[in-house]
């Protein structure tokens, strides 16, 4: 099954989904009121399934991946523009591909927990209703998808641009159709961020594209040929700068986080789950994939001011998240605060950080989705997303109750859950290049237990307010939503190694590409003997010693 073009398949199935629920009669279809409820609720069914039907596809693909194989799996490329040397051109290794699964794992999970967002049964008191119909939110999502994997698969670096931009416009309109709050401006200052940030980044493409073809050589945007131009120091700065100030805007980094805060807080908790848990995770991915693949010399160059950005990003976030009142407002600030950690794993340049914080992706999707979702059920059921407002949770809904706590463990970093793993692997890979900000990091987590800890005990106990009496506990489609990202924090937490075995040789990779290799201990016992490598990794696999031999002699 290596030849099936399983990205393609992956990709084109939710775009098949759209179709269908948009060529589906809407409520403004004659009928009495019974049928169009019979409508919208055929619509929410089309889009579950055809979510599901993803996830299968991707986890079939996920089973057919080869670890130990080609970096890029099940690759496709065709010509789209050949007069500009634009392919249509896919693959994955195992960075992408985890983030694929995790976007497929999601959506469902999304659809379920979003069943009622768009009728706007469930939006707290004063929220203006839904600007567009049911049937729009679900079709806008199920694109969303699509630009999603496309994203993650692109092996093109124009086409991962298209990707990269069009994914803007359904969340754009799930914000400002379908938010609450000051839903308009927060979906108008997410797409100027965004837009601002993709057009430094179509210069730098344009830019890449043009060196391509020094020498009369066909230019190209395929990634792998990029990888190998010959770039002066100053072209690879600034063309760094180009990638690089797009991915920060996107992750978001500190101090280009300030459209987070507002976007998250007036999306809707499924959109805001895709928001956090997704999307801001190409600006990670596109850090880890391009920034560095590209422009390994302005890597190096740049990393101590990504480090310092990246530890005032941990430390921001979580005081400000600490003082936040806002449910879902504080959510988006832990993330801030998550996403520095991540990048600060990435700069570290070694493979625990890489690995970690690529594993980090994964598990922040699933701990923060689920917080967003609780957050969610919450919100649906007190009408308000002011934390004042809850109290004593606990007692009359405590299975609502124990999986906030859980979802609000991880995002704390509990032993025992995967995010644990995830920061465990981030501090470790930079601790034995840059202690300092290690050290500081770890303040952060300390941070993390103050924001969590105190946000529970504020809504889940003590006394039961009089507006908390009647709250009724997850339904069983809430419980389905939020089940199994329960138990992936869970079982991840206690056995994470399959993911990391995809992600390692990705991630060996990179740091063969980038030139760079891991710190040993400064102990008389590590010593190398004479004619070994100074890099494990590269001792054990000769495919990366062949590949650092390729970049070393061209």
């Amino acid at each position: 099954m290596t030849n099936f073009p399983w990205l393609t398949v992956a990709g084109l199935i939710p775009l098949a989904g759209a179709l269908v629920v948009g060529a589906t009669p809407g409520r403004s279809a004659p009928g009495s009121e019974a049928d169009k409820r019979a409508r919208d609720l055929l619509v929410k069914r089309i889009a579950l399934i055809t979510t599901l039907v993803t996830l299968g596809v991707t986890i079939a693909m996920a089973v057919a991946f080869k670890p130990g194989g080609p970096r890029f799996q099940f690759t496709q490329t065709y010509q789209w523009i050949p007069q500009f040397g634009i392919h249509y051109a896919v693959g994955v290794d195992g960075i992408a591909l985890v983030l694929i699964v995790m976007t497929a794992i999601l959506m469902p999970v999304v659809v379920l927990a979003s069943w009622n967002d768009a009728d706007g049964s469930a939006r707290a008191a004063g929220d203006a209703p839904p600007r567009r119909s049911v049937k729009t939110y679900f079709t806008l999502m199920l694109v969303l998808e699509t630009m999603m994997i496309g994203v993650f698969a692109a092996t093109d670096v124009f086409l991962f641009y298209v990707f990269f931009e069009a994914m803007l416009i359904p969340m754009y309109f799930m914000i400002g159709s379908y938010g609450v709050g000051q839903r308009q401006y927060a979906a108008v200052k997410f797409l100027l961020y965004s837009l601002l940030g993709g057009l430094l980044m179509l210069v730098a493409v344009i830019a890449l594209y043009v060196y391509s073809t020094a020498g009369g050589k066909p230019g190209t945007f395929l990634f792998l040929p990029l990888t190998h131009l010959v770039l002066s120091a100053t072209a690879q700065k600034w063309l760094f700068l180009g990638f690089f100030i797009a991915f920060a805007i996107k992750a978001p980094l500190w101090p280009f986080h300030t459209w987070l805060p507002d976007a998250a807080t007036a999306a809707q908790p499924g959109a805001a789950v895709l928001l956090v848990g997704v999307l801001d995770k190409v600006g990670t991915f596109g850090m880890l994939r391009y920034c560095l693949d590209l422009f390994p010399a302005a890597s190096h160059y740049f990393t101590p001011l990504v480090i310092a950005l990246s530890v005032i990003g941990i430390l921001y976030g979580a005081v400000v998240a600490i003082g936040q009142r806002d449910l879902k407002r504080l959510i988006a600030y832990t993330s801030v605060s998550h996403f520095g950690l991540i990048t600060l794993g990435i700069f570290a340049m070694t493979s625990q950080g890489q690995v970690g914080a690529t594993f980090y992706m994964v598990n922040h999707g699933f701990a923060t989705g689920a917080l967003f979702l609780v957050a969610g059920f919450m919100i649906a059921r007190r009408r308000s997303q002011q934390i004042a407002d809850y109290g004593g949770v606990q007692k009359v809904a405590p299975l609502l109750a124990g999986t906030f706590l859980i979802a609000g463990l991880a995002g704390l970093a509990l032993p025992g859950l995967s995010t644990f793993v995830s920061e465990f692997l981030v501090l470790i890979g930079t601790f034995t290049r840059y202690k300092v900000p290690a050290i500081l990091a770890t303040v952060g987590i300390i941070l993390a237990a103050v924001y969590i800890l105190w946000m529970y005990q504020r809504t889940m106990t003590g006394p039961v307010r009089d507006e908390v009496a009647s709250m009724p506990d997850l339904r069983a489609r809430e419980l389905w939503a939020v089940g199994p990202l329960i138990a992936l924090i869970i079982v991840l937490g206690v056995y994470p190694k399959p993911v990391i075995n995809i992600i390692n040789p990705a991630v060996h990779q990179t740091l063969v590409q980038v030139h760079s290799t891991n710190p040993l201990p400064p102990h008389p016992a590590n010593a190398l003997r004479p004619g070994r490598s100074a890099d494990p990794h590269r001792a054990t696999s000769p495919h990366l010693a062949s590949a650092s031999s390729k970049r070393s002699n061209p």
